[in-house]
C-alpha cells in the first residue's frame, strides 16, 4: 500500500526524510555494529546523540542559556502534576486559562496542589475562540499562569502571548511546538509531547527558566523534581532514546529547510489554502472564531451527523486518514503538522469539493 496522508491529531506524520535516515541507520548506527535502540544510555555514542537533540533545540528554538532543556517521559499529561509540583510552592496560588479540554485537565490536576483559579474560561462558547487578553483575571501573587497555547480538539490557538508580568508563564505547546518561532524568554516553562511535530510518541521536552529549579514540593517524586533532572542532564533513568534519537533527525530536518521562519511560511500556506476554502462555500461549517484560528488543527463540519461519518471514511478510502473529529466534538478535524505536505491539503481540498458535490444536504 502506498504512503497515505495522515491527518491525525496525534501521533502524527514524521517527516519522510526522518524516516528514510533513521531506516538507513536501523541496523548499524554510524559503525557502532548496532541500533540506536539498543545502545546504553551511557555510551559514548549515545551520549553524543542526547548532546546533539539538545543542542539542535536550542539551535532551532533560540533558546536563551539562562533555560534548561529536559527530555522526560510521560506525556504531557505528567505535567499537569509536574508543574503544580515544581512550581506551586511559594504563594500556592496559581491561575489557568480554560481554552480546551487538555488546559481543564491541568486545571483540575493542579487543583489537588492548592489555590487554583480559572483566570478565563471559554467553555460557554464551546471553547470556539481563545479568552482575550483583557477577560484574564491574573494574581499578581500567583507562583505562575498556565495555558494551552494550541487547543487540539477545538482548533484554536492563542494569537498573543498573555503578559503576565513578572509572573512566569506556563505554555503547553504540544499541538504548535516548532511550527513557527516563539520569543522562549516570554515564557517560565514549555512543554509539549512530541508526537505532533517533535519525534515519536514516548517523549516530552520540557523547557524551563533556570531560576525555577529547585522550587519543588518536599512531595514531589524524584521522577517529577525538574532540578533532579536538569542535574543529571535528563539522565536519572533511562530516557526515552529512540525517540530523543528521532527528535534530533526532525531538528536537523527543520534547518536543512531554513529553520522555525521557513516552517511557518509552509504552515501558512496549507492553513491558508484549507481555510480560505471553508469561508469561500456554504456547506461546510468552520465553528472557529477567524482570530482564534489554529495553523495546526483545522475543525469543520456539514451540520449532519450522517454525513460526517461518511465523509471521513470515503476520505479514509481516498487515502486521507484520521479525519474525524475528536469524540468529544465530532465533525472533522484536518491536523496539517510540520510533516504534511502541501500536496495533502491540496487533495484534501479537491475531495472536499467533489464530497459537497456528490453529498447534496436535504
Amino acid at each position: 500500500m502506498e504512503r497515505v496522508f495522515n491527518f491525525s491529531a496525534g501521533p502524527s506524520m514524521l517527516p519522510v526524510a526522518v524516516l528514510e535516515k533513521a531506516a538507513a541507520e536501523m541496523l548499524n548506527y554510524e559503525h557502532s555494529g548496532m541500533s540506536v535502540m539498543e545502545m546504553s544510555h551511557r555510551s559514548p555514542v549515545y551520549e553524543k546523540i542526547i548532546h546533539d537533540a539538545e543542542s539542535l533545540l536550542r539551535q532551532v528554538m533560540q533558546i536563551p542559556d539562562n533555560y534548561a532543556v529536559l527530555f522526560l517521559q510521560g506525556g504531557a499529561s505528567t505535567q499537569f502534576a509536574a508543574v503544580p509540583l515544581n512550581l506551586l510552592s511559594e504563594n500556592g496560588k496559581a491561575d489557568y486559562v480554560l481554552s480546551g479540554q487538555f488546559s481543564t485537565k491541568a486545571y483540575q490536576e493542579a487543583q489537588k496542589y492548592g489555590d487554583v483559579a480559572v483566570a478565563a474560561s471559554s467553555k460557554d462558547i464551546n471553547f470556539s475562540a481563545v479568552p482575550k487578553m483583557e477577560e484574564l483575571k491574573l494574581r499578581e501573587d500567583a507562583d505562575y499562569v498556565h495555558i494551552c497555547f494550541n487547543n487540539t480538539i477545538y482548533g484554536t490557538k492563542f494569537p498573543y502571548i498573555p503578559n503576565t508580568g513578572s509572573v512566569p508563564l506556563v505554555a503547553d505547546m504540544s499541538s504548535c511546538i516548532l511550527s513557527e518561532p516563539v520569543d522562549v524568554s516570554k515564557f517560565g516553562v514549555i512543554y509539549a509531547g512530541a508526537q505532533k511535530n517533535l519525534s515519536a510518541a514516548g517523549l516530552t521536552v520540557v523547557i524551563i527558566r533556570k531560576d525555577l529549579l529547585g522550587k519543588a514540593r518536599k512531595e514531589t517524586p524524584t521522577m517529577l523534581d525538574y532540578k533532579v533532572m536538569a542535574d543529571n542532564g535528563s539522565m536519572y533513568n533511562t530516557p526515552p532514546t529512540y525517540c530523543i534519537y528521532i527528535a534530533k533527525l526532525v531538528y536537523e530536518w527543520i534547518l536543512s529547510l531554513g529553520g522555525l521562519e521557513k516552517m511557518k511560511e509552509r504552515n501558512e500556506q496549507k492553513a491558508k489554502l484549507l481555510y480560505e476554502y471553508l469561508d469561500g462555500q456554504n456547506y461546510y461549517v468552520a465553528p472557529v472564531e477567524k482570530e482564534s484560528r489554529s495553523m495546526m488543527n483545522v475543525t469543520f463540519v456539514t451540520g449532519n451527523a450522517d454525513l460526517d461519518k461518511k465523509f471521513a471514511t470515503e476520505a479514509a478510502a481516498a487515502g486521507l486518514v484520521n479525519l474525524k473529529g475528536h469524540r468529544s466534538v465530532g465533525g472533522m478535524r484536518a491536523s496539517i503538522y510540520n510533516a504534511m505536505p502541501i500536496e495533502g491539503v491540496e487533495k484534501l481540498v479537491e475531495f472536499m469539493k467533489e464530497f459537497a458535490k456528490n453529498n447534496p444536504k436535504i
